[in-house]
């Protein structure tokens, strides 16, 4: 699940039912989405990244959005709307699928959660909640539950014990659970790039559940290493690889517009896109050294501009500056910034960076 760069439509800062449990165990709390968010707990961001890459993390992003669509023609609403293809898929599954405006740009990258024949969650990046409603109706529930995020290789033992389940649900999928006979939904998504699933649960049981996770030896996890799993997975984040002027072939993801399915809102923008030529495309680029890429520095072949660092920073795991780049299309391989006097060579590499196995 992605989170949003951008700040709160109303400039009220929110926060989440955990808020004081962050608190409490020494969190570094920051601005985000319109919400008081951890940014890191005091074993600090690599080493929660690397928790979640080797052993577990739990994340608290009940910021991000949930709004509940229901009735008969709620799978109607959701289809005219949204570019992927919800009959591609059925209850008990989620889908990923962006929404558009007339030019194609993506006003937001959603997920979808079917639940039954006519009841979806819809899961929107925090800022953009108010945007999703206006264009697809339903109910804000986003204050109402948590969402924990459990994440790492070893995350699905944790989560086994405290559900006492049997098996967790496979990517993608949706199956229910109960804790201390609250309702829960787990979920085999997440945005690490890994193994995991994102819990739904009443915010009644959310402090006991996130501490009973923490005793057991999983990692508490903020904002900061959230953004570095999510560019090592190479995965998007609105307000960066997504939005105003960027459509999804910009982005490389065709996979989530399903051209064949019907009318949708910039579908003609797209289909005019696609016959002109998609320019600029995104990349993976490194910097072969420990020096960080920066989000926002432009990408130059010899005197020219061909760019920009959509998402920069640096990898625990490969030990170098990486970041995904928007670049013209036919850019040549040589390529580099501009610090102050000096230039620094850039190297093209695929993404992800790097290669988990959820």
């Amino acid at each position: 699940m992605r989170t949003s760069a951008t700040g709160s439509m109303s400039g009220v800062i929110k926060t989440t039912a955990l808020h004081a449990t962050h608190l409490g165990l020494g969190a570094k709390m920051t601005e985000f989405g319109g919400y008081e968010m951890p940014l890191a707990y005091p074993a600090g961001t690599v080493a929660e990244h690397l928790a979640v890459r080797e052993d577990a993390g739990v994340f608290d992003v009940s910021h991000l959005g949930s709004v509940e669509v229901v009735g008969a023609d709620a799978f109607a609403r959701l289809q005219a709307v949204l570019t992927n293809d919800l009959s591609r898929i059925g209850p008990g599954r989620a889908q990923y699928t962006h929404l558009l405006d007339d030019s194609g740009s993506v006003l937001d990258d959603i997920i979808v959660w079917w639940l039954d024949s006519n009841r979806f969650h819809v899961m929107p990046n925090a800022a953009n909640t108010e945007n999703v409603l206006a264009s697809i109706g339903g109910d804000d529930i986003t204050q109402a539950r948590t969402i924990l995020a459990v994440q790492g290789p070893l995350s699905g033992g944790y989560v086994r014990e405290l559900l006492a389940m049997d098996e967790l649900p496979a990517k993608n999928r949706i199956v229910s659970a109960t804790y201390h006979g609250a309702p829960v939904l787990v979920s085999g998504t997440g945005y690490t790039g890994g193994d995991g699933v994102e819990l739904s649960l009443p915010n009644a049981v959310a402090q006991e559940c996130f501490l009973a996770l923490v005793e057991a030896g999983v990692q508490p996890c903020g904002l900061g290493s959230r953004d570095t799993l999510r560019l090592e997975a190479g995965l998007p984040l609105h307000g960066h690889e997504l939005g105003g002027g960027l459509t999804p072939l910009n982005a490389r993801l065709d996979w989530v517009v399903k051209f064949d399915k019907g009318e949708f809102p910039g579908k003609a923008a797209l289909i005019d896109q696609r016959s002109r030529g998609v320019s600029p495309l995104l990349a993976g680029l490194s910097s072969g050294s420990r020096a960080p890429l920066r989000t926002g520095e432009r990408v130059y072949a010899g005197d020219a501009e061909v760019g920009w660092i959509s998402s920069g920073g640096f990898s625990p795991l490969r030990k170098e500056g990486i970041g995904l780049a928007f670049l013209d299309a036919g850019s040549p391989d040589a390529l580099h910034l501009r610090r102050g006097s000096s230039t620094m060579p850039l190297i093209r590499c695929p993404y992800p960076f790097v290669h988990l196995h959820p």
